[in-house]
Formats: structure tokens, sequence, C-alpha cells
């Protein structure tokens, strides 16, 4: 009953947004990401792929190995998620976003990679805020405790690699109107901040 509450609530606050722009991955056209600035909200289309700190540990593995990398980064945004076991007639379980700092020891390398979007949750490492814009990348936040609202968005998944990690093993997610909000341009501004900042002024005495 909650859920169902909190996710009319949620369609409800996203359908008064003036304006959503759109992206769609994998980019075809890097160029439209200095389009988007921080504070824009995004409908994300297409397919995003999912890996939490488990997945990003075995990549740089692989890589530092030698071997050639299960899935092609250039392009693709990477989603901060381990979905819980789908339910019966559903494609995936809640799919919220995790915490983003977990991955910030790993971000700069996938970002030379080509990756050229992250979601999740919370603030960037200043390590990772200057790797977004030496790559050109944007970092995007969803909605945390929002998982089942999101599962609803999500229309395939399908295991690409790291399959004994379970929730933790590489995902790509079909998804159709993703919701989220630039957090940090290309630009080098950040949401968060900025956001504080002017609260601050309209709470001040």
């Amino acid at each position: 009953m909650l859920t169902d509450v909190f996710q009319y609530y949620m369609e409800l606050y996203l359908e008064e947004i003036a304006f959503m722009k759109e992206l769609f991955f994998p980019l075809e056209a890097e160029e439209i990401l200095s389009t988007f600035q921080a504070g824009d909200f995004v409908s994300i289309n297409g397919s995003l792929l999912a890996a939490r700190d488990q997945t990003h540990k075995l990549l740089l593995e692989a890589y530092e190995k030698g071997e050639k990398l299960p899935v092609d980064l250039r392009g693709q945004c990477i989603y901060y998620v381990g979905p819980s076991p789908a339910p019966p007639g559903k494609v995936i379980g809640a799919a919220g976003p995790t915490t983003s700092y977990r991955m910030d020891k790993y971000t700069p390398q996938l970002l030379a990679w080509g990756v050229k979007a992250t979601i999740g949750k919370g603030k960037r490492s200043p390590e990772v805020k200057e790797a977004l814009k030496e790559h050109g990348t944007l970092y995007l936040a969803t909605f945390g405790g929002a998982g089942a609202y999101l599962a609803r968005c999500i229309k395939a998944c399908e295991v690409l690699a790291f399959p004994e990690l379970g929730p933790e093993a590489l995902f790509r997610l079909e998804v159709k109107d993703f919701p989220a909000v630039v957090i940090n341009d290309l630009a080098g501004r950040d949401f968060y901040e900025e956001a504080q900042a002017q609260w601050a002024k309209i709470l001040a005495p």
C-alpha cells in the first residue's frame, strides 16, 4: 500500500516538471552532453549498464591482466545498482541507486575507457569530479528509496558478465523514461553544492 502511494506521488511529481530533457544510451553523438546543465531533469531511454563496486573491481583486474573487457564501454552509461531478484511475472526486482562514492576509486579509469555518464546517489570525490571534466562525462542522480518505482522503467534485464556475483553482476538494462537529475555537468558545476548554497541563503536569519 505504501509503495503504491509513493509511486503515485512520484509520477505526479515528475508530471509537474515543466521540461525534462531526453538522453539515449549508448550515445551516438557525444556533443549532446554539453547541452545538459547541473539541475536539469532527464528522461533516459535505451540501455544502461548496471554495475556496483565488485564489478568495477573485476573490470580493472581483467584489464590489468591483459584480458578483453566483457563489454565495450564507449558511449555507455553506468547505473550504480544491485537489483533485487525479480518477482514472478516481473522483469526485475527493486532497482534503487547505490551510494556513488563506493565506486569513486574505480571511476576515473572507466571514464578513460569511454563511459559517458554514471547514475547513482550522493556526492562524488574531488578526483572524480576532475575526471568528469577531463573526459566530458555527466554524473546524474536518481531517486533513493524509489527502487520499486524505478523498476517499472526497466523493460528488460540480462546478465553480461560475472554471474557469480549475483545482484552485483554486470547487467544490461533496457529502460524507458528512466528519471534522473544532472548533478555534475561538463562545465564542472555541482547541483548539490549550488542547491545547498541557495537554501542556505533562503534559511539565513
